[in-house]
């Protein structure tokens, strides 16, 4: 269903949009926001340095969760779609997640967000080449 021209949450669902895409340079890992996401998250894109990121893991559960913390600013329909920036645990956690089967948690230290929680098309791939990238910049 297209509304003036955006995107609704269901017609991305429906057609299998990707929410973000990592991009991997030889020192920073860049999180691309795409489509209508940036709207809800109030971000187009993130980069952080390689050597900031701890590590990374595919976790569907940590998306179903039910309580994500303080939303400032952010968007959250539970189980539909949860966008932006929320505070979870005394840490600042990026959101972009509508599909819990395809969520990756990203772990950084020393920047803005402790986390990185998005939706992305491979899952065990990008972890993999985070993982990849994350020893090589050691």
């Amino acid at each position: 269903m297209l509304l003036a021209g955006i995107i609704t949450v269901a017609e991305a669902r429906r057609r299998g949009d990707v929410l973000t895409e990592v991009e991997l340079t030889g020192d920073a890992l860049i999180v691309h926001v795409k489509g209508i996401d940036r709207l809800w998250s109030l971000k187009s894109r993130l980069e952080i340095p390689l050597a900031h990121v701890l590590d990374a893991e595919a976790d569907t559960q940590v998306a179903r969760e039910w309580q994500k913390g303080l939303r400032v600013p952010g968007t959250q329909l539970p189980g539909v779609i949860t966008a932006g920036t929320f505070f979870q645990d005394g840490d600042r956690v990026f959101w972009d997640v509508r599909d819990p089967e395809k969520t990756v948690v990203i772990r950084l230290e020393d920047e803005r967000y402790a986390r990185l929680v998005i939706e992305v098309e491979d899952p065990p791939s990008t972890v993999a080449a985070i993982e990849e990238a994350v020893g090589k910049s050691s």
